[in-house]
């Protein structure tokens, strides 16, 4: 659809609330969104381009039609958002991966001997749904802890309580045997209601009441089952020592406590389930889509898909980091709940050291999951392997070099280099370039300057082609620059590999292979190759290049924040009338750095020499 048509449909666009889809050429959707007035969210679109992100920008250089569902309130707005993301999947959008349907524990206290199982279907049948957890092998773990402590049944028989014998667990005191008739349907209930507390947190009370049975069976003389009671116990106490942190030593409250870590594509969100103040179960999932999304809107939409089928929702949800639409998704889990739901971020005290450490567990995740592919040998090799094939190499891409751009609207424009060898990063000889020569937005000329400043040694080194043979330069050379690469990978599509190709041919170094990866299909493009390559989504070879790509990507806006924070920030302090480069030097060298600056206290900056309290409260205000 032409852009005068999609103006034309613009106009005519109610400023309603509701729910906005928009599509490619290809009818397919690229991203779901809510909005409180449509029309207006719309125009953000179709109009200038300015203040758009990256990410924004590439995704509006897409759009080829919209559709829209209007709904009454902003808050019905945000459930069909979950519901459409999680049926299209959107590129554009931030969203649970894999989100088939998750795993639950499920106990039917309306059966006559309940059993626990797994289910992916939450419905309102009365029973008890515990979840959802992440992956399978999450639900398993739970479940074999469960039995190791409580010795429910695990079969699925009909239970008439005469069998003639019972099977294994029974004589290993994993379950009460009601098969045979050994309890009641009363006696397995308590069983299973225990079951139950222990997955609300209610470990005391569990604890509590088997002492009471122990010593009525110690006092009748059942020193076996007394026994067997106490040995139940020591083992749920040495679980609650390994399994449940005591976050607060006064308070017994329920919370959900929620903190990430963004990769350049993926982020590693963490949630962990504190019961009666004590940490009882924890996980993790996988948001895709997240590049170069703000850790708000990430958490935001984390929420949202999350709860939307949860079994359960904590009076109280601690987040990482401000959430986008706080009031809007409060009273959506209000309404949930059916009762009061507090979400926040916490600034001091117990919950914030709580939350802290969520975090650090999400970092960490993060990082073991990319440690444990990249560990793994025998999958780096088969991905090298494979990408030597696919990309018709001359040899084993063991050094593989990485560029990307990062920039917003040209401003403080940077590119990145990575280098991984034998498929593992080697991060001394990572590189960061400003750009210096293009100004505008030109991702293009910005890429050959990059590869002009890296390349002109390494051919002014080696020559031309005809003189020298590449394959005779040592690949170990301590000069990072001298080294050659056995494949260079661009991030882009076929235009950046174009600009590339210029570059290479012009400084003679075309021997060096060469391809692009364009992120919203993932396809590999190389020279005089107008079809690209597809590798499967399973592929070895296109995990590692998408590992490549993202740590050039991570590396390239890391730089670039940090410059546009800094120019921004200096830029507020030159507005400060009265602030020149001598107050703005002495301010640096007390305070050591402008963040430091921004978190002293008015007395502090007042005692830097020059500093009234009035020109620190103007300063303050600045920053």
């Amino acid at each position: 659809m032409d852009r005068e048509s999609l103006l034309h449909r613009l106009r005519l666009t109610p400023g309603k609330p509701g729910v906005y889809i928009l599509k490619d050429g290809a009818g397919k959707p690229i991203y779901v969104g809510k909005a409180a007035n449509l029309r207006n969210r719309l125009r953000n679109y179709f109009g200038s381009s300015q203040g758009l992100g990256p990410k924004i920008s590439r995704m509006v250089a897409r759009i080829g039609d919209f559709d829209y569902i209007v709904t009454d309130t902003e808050g019905e707005a945000l459930i069909l958002e979950c519901t459409l993301i999680k049926k299209h999947k959107p590129y554009y959008n931030a969203r649970l991966k894999d989100d088939k349907s998750y795993p639950f524990i499920k106990i039917d206290l309306t059966e006559d001997f309940p059993q626990v199982y797994v289910t992916r279907r939450l419905t309102t049948d009365g029973a008890r749904y515990f979840g959802p957890f992440a992956t399978a092998h999450s639900v398993r773990k739970t479940l074999d802890l469960l039995k190791k402590l409580f010795p429910y049944r695990s079969c699925t028989k009909t239970i008439t309580g005469t069998d003639p014998r019972p099977c294994l667990e029974y004589y290993i005191n994993r379950c009460v045997a009601p098969c045979i008739g050994a309890v009641d349907k009363e006696e397995y209930n308590k069983v299973v209601q225990q079951v139950v507390m222990f997955m609300e947190g209610k470990s005391d009370d569990i604890v509590d009441d088997l002492k009471s049975k122990m010593e009525h069976a110690s006092e009748t003389l059942e020193f076996e089952r007394a026994a067997r009671l106490r040995d139940q116990i020591k083992a749920i106490r040495q679980t609650i020592d390994e399994l449940q942190i005591k976050v607060s030593s006064s308070a017994d409250y329920d919370l959900d406590a929620i903190a990430l870590a963004q990769g350049a594509d993926e982020s590693w969100v963490e949630v962990f389930m504190v019961r009666n103040g004590k940490l009882i179960g924890r996980d993790h999932f996988i948001m895709e889509g997240t590049d170069e999304d703000s850790p708000s809107h990430v958490l935001s939409q984390f929420i949202k898909q999350f709860y939307q089928s949860a079994s359960y929702i904590a009076p109280t949800v601690l987040v990482q980091h401000p959430v986008e639409d706080k009031e809007l998704i409060r009273g959506w889990l209000r309404e949930k709940r059916g009762g009061k739901v507090d979400l926040t971020q916490p600034v001091r005290g117990e919950k914030r050291k709580l939350v802290k450490m969520v975090a650090e567990n999400a970092a960490q995740g993060l990082t073991q999951r990319r440690a444990k592919w990249l560990s793994n040998t025998g999958l780096v090799n088969n991905a090298l392997n494979e990408l030597q094939e696919e990309l018709n190499l001359p040899s084993i891409p063991r050094r593989m070099e990485c560029y990307d751009i990062s920039n917003i609207q040209g401003s403080n424009p940077v590119a990145s280099m990575v280098t991984f060898v034998d498929g593992r990063p080697r991060p001394s000889e990572y590189r960061r370039f400003r750009i210096k020569a293009v100004d505008g937005i030109n991702d293009y000329a910005m890429m050959q300057e990059v590869l002009r400043r890296r390349f002109k040694r390494l051919a002014e080194n080696v020559g031309k082609r005809n003189s020298t043979d590449p394959g005779q330069l040592d690949l170990q050379d301590k000069d990072t620059w001298g080294a050659v690469p056995d494949l260079v990978l661009i991030d882009g599509g076929k235009g950046h590999l174009s600009a590339a190709l210029e570059v290479f041919l012009e400084l003679g170094v075309d021997f060096i292979p060469l391809a692009s990866i364009a992120k919203e299909n993932e396809w590999l493009y190389v020279p005089y190759t107008p079809e690209p390559i597809v590798l499967p989504r399973d592929s070895q070879g296109l995990y590692l290049v998408q590992r490549i790509r993202d740590e050039a990507h991570r590396f390239a806006i890391t730089y670039h924040r940090r410059l546009r924070s800094k120019s921004s920030v200096s830029s507020s302090m030159d507005l400060v009338k009265g602030i020149g480069p001598k107050r703005k030097r002495m301010l640096l060298r007390r305070f050591g750095s402008v963040k430091g600056i921004k978190e002293a206290s008015l007395e502090e900056i007042t005692q830097v020499p020059g500093m009234t309290r009035e020109l620190a409260s103007r300063l303050k205000l600045a920053l």
